[in-house]
């Protein structure tokens, strides 16, 4: 059995266990990345049934909530040897920049990972520029 040890992860685990709280905030992974037209965030949320997911944009800003509950291993001979799941709340916040459209963001949830899909603003997109040309030119006497 591979074995190895972190005083400050046990000490964690311990408070967790104890309190039914973490010591330090629940972590969710996050993968961003443009693709096209589109800002892509993915959090990694294995285990949260998306009821508990909240999703908020106020302002500039993408608030993603998630709830794990912990359940627990029942039976007579059942003796837990190690839990490093995580329970709990998580939060995540974004800044989102003036070139993305927040009013169309569209989200789904499959197989624990929460798709978060943000359009770039329309102002913000590439777009050619016409060059007005005069045929006549002038010429300068120096």
């Amino acid at each position: 059995m591979l074995m190895r040890s972190d005083p400050f992860r046990d000490l964690d685990r311990l408070a967790q266990q104890f309190w039914g709280t973490s010591a330090r905030p629940a972590g969710m992974p996050l993968q961003a990345y443009r693709k096209g037209d589109h800002l892509i965030a993915e959090f990694d949320l294995p285990g949260v049934s998306p009821e508990s997911i909240d999703i908020t944009v106020e302002k500039n800003m993408l608030s993603v909530r998630a709830e794990r509950l912990r359940v627990d291993v029942e039976g007579d001979d059942v003796e837990m040897i190690s839990d490093e799941r995580q329970y709990g709340t998580f939060t995540r916040q974004l800044f989102l920049g003036e070139t993305l459209d927040t009013d169309h963001i569209e989200a789904d949830y499959a197989d624990g990972v929460l798709l978060v899909k943000i359009p770039v603003a329309e102002s913000a997109k590439p777009r050619k520029v016409q060059i007005n040309a005069d045929k006549k030119r002038t010429a300068i006497n120096a």
